[in-house]
This record gives C-alpha cells, structure tokens and sequence, in this order.
C-alpha cells in the first residue's frame, strides 16, 4: 500500500512538471527553490508587482505559472504542496478553496473586512465585466449603452452580428461561469440577451486575450463580460478597441490570493502577500498595472461580488448541472 500511495505521489509531481503552462515565467536568481505562484493573471501584469518583490527581498526567486482558472483549481487542489500561492479570478472557486481547508492564515495584514475571508483569502483589485466593441464595425451603428441596447442592436442587424459576437464558454471557463451566474442572479435581461446571442450564432471563448485577440482581428465586432481590465489594457494601446461598462450596471469581481497550507516556503509565501496588498493600497500604476480595489463606498454602490458563503451557490453540482442545461438551451441553438 505504500508502494501504491508513493508511486501515486510521483505520477501527480510528474503531471505538474509536465502541465502545458498558458506562460512560465522565472524572475530573479536564489541558491534557494523559486516561490511558486499558480496564477490565471497574465504575466505582464504581474511582472512588476513581482518584479517589486524581488527588489525589496534579498536572495528571492520567483516561478509565475499561468493556468485557466478551471484547469488551476483542479491542479491546485490535486497538489497543494506544490505551490505557494494562488491567484485567480474565480472569485467562487478561490473562496471554495478557503472554505475546504487549503489556505493558511495570513495574520496582521491591514486591508479592508469586506475584501477578505477569515484572513485566508484576499480580494486585490476591482475589475468588471464589459462590453467590447470593433471601433469601426460600429461607424455606422449607435453605439450600445446597455444590455437592452446591445440586445436590440443584434435583433435590428442580425446579418451584422452573425457569427461576429463572442463571449465565454462557461462550460470551460470559471470567470465565465461567475459572470454568467452573478448577471442571472441580478437581472433576467442576461437570458434574453443570451438567447439573442445565440441566435446569432455566438462564438464562445475560454478566456479574454483570445475574444481581444478576434476583436482586433476583426473575427468578432462584440464581445459581452470580457474582462474589463484586459480589454481597457489593449484599448489604451490601440484605437482598435471601444470599452463599455453596461449603465444598468457592470457585473464587478474581484480577483483574489491565497497561501498554500502546503506551501513549501509558507513564510516567503506570505511575505509576497503581504507586499502585493501593500502595492494595491499605494495604486502606483507602474507597479500595479491591474486596478485596486474600489473604495468602501464605491464598493456598496457597485454591483461587486461579494466574498461570502453565497458566492458557492452555483459550485453545488446540481445548480451547476441546472444553469449549463438552460445556458446551452439559450446560446447553443441548431437551426
């Protein structure tokens, strides 16, 4: 039996060296083992808040491990010893994490009640939902302000928008999934606007980077709940790009870290916590590229989800199983 349990143990570190990573990335030099953060941030993100880290904490190394937020919780939750920190926009899947005992406490830390969970996992930055439009598809067209506008834009062009309106599988994508539950929660307008995309002949996307990536193209002219932060990034870049954020109001997450209650360097682990919730509250851009949190009263006045026992409704396998059969009955549609 021990045999089995030691061989199971070094098939499951195999698996994880051998994980086709999105990115990886090593920062600094150690005669110590790199901390190991799994995160589903792109790397450009993170490189100056790491990069920060390095500066300030002598003889430190960094390995930055890129997954799908769906693919990293699975990962992580095989192996926990093999990483020292998480990061995700799951907000759902981080708290379950928390909740089922695999984050260590992080003590002392000033940062907002509302933005944590029993000092074992922390809310970061404010990010919401968009809108993303093709700046010229649209030269022609009004311009959508909300979920009503977008919804009767697709049924008054629906040679327009056919085939050209993506969004996210969430089938296969865990922010996808929290954003398509929280919008159905808060408002029906999200099942009329989803069937009207399926109608349409809606592509769906795993994450934001490829739904940016076909906007620029010109492969889509609009993309609903991608994330905002992502797609403000590139617009900024390029005229290429129009955000907008729904009036009625934009679904908000907040992406969130936890420590490893397996961690290999939990002390090192915690100190990078401790820092990067440092930089949020500072809010240096050429720092911190992502957005900080809102303010408490911003936080009250926004639709953000909130980091409670709620927000693992929709993880119960039945509710999941419930709302993917009305999704795939409103967007997957067979003439």
């Amino acid at each position: 039996m021990r045999y089995l349990v030691f061989l199971v143990a070094i098939l499951m570190s195999s698996l994880v060296a051998a994980q086709n990573w999105e990115d990886r990335q090593v920062f600094g030099t150690s005669d110590m083992p790199p901390l190991r953060i799994l995160s589903s941030t792109d790397t450009s993100f993170f490189a100056p808040i790491i990069e920060d880290f390095i500066a300030t904490s002598p003889n430190a190394s960094v390995e930055y491990l890129v997954a799908g937020t769906v693919g990293l919780d699975q990962l992580f939750r095989a192996r926990p010893d093999q990483f020292d920190i998480v990061i995700s926009s799951a907000m759902d899947l981080q708290l379950k994490l928390a909740n089922d005992g695999f984050s260590s406490a992080v003590v002392n830390v000033d940062h907002p009640e509302w933005a944590q969970w029993h000092n074992r996992l922390f809310a970061f930055t404010s990010e919401p939902a968009a809108i993303v439009l093709n700046r010229q598809a649209f030269n022609d067209l009004l311009v959508p302000s909300s979920r009503q506008d977008l919804i009767q834009l697709m049924r008054d062009h629906p040679k327009r928008f056919q085939g050209r309106v993506g969004t996210y599988d969430v089938r296969q994508s865990g922010l996808g999934y929290l954003f398509a539950t929280q919008d159905a929660r808060a408002t029906e307008t999200y099942w009329r606007l989803t069937e009207v995309m399926g109608r349409v002949g809606a592509k769906l996307y795993c994450c934001s980077g490829q739904m940016i990536d076909d906007l620029r193209s010109g492969d889509l002219i609009m993309a609903y709940n991608v994330l905002g932060s992502y797609a403000q990034a590139e617009a900024e870049a390029s005229d290429d790009l129009m955000v907008i954020l729904p009036s009625e109001f934009p679904t908000t997450m907040m992406r969130t870290t936890l420590v490893s209650v397996a961690a290999p360097d939990p002390q090192r682990a915690k100190s990078f916590v401790r820092h990067l919730l440092k930089l949020q509250a500072v809010g240096d851009p050429r720092i911190f590229p992502l957005p900080p949190l809102a303010g408490s009263q911003d936080y009250q006045t926004q639709r953000t989800i909130g980091l409670d026992p709620a927000l693992m409704t929709y993880l119960d396998k039945m509710k999941r199983e419930a709302f993917i059969r009305e999704w795939e009955d409103a967007i997957v549609q067979v003439d």
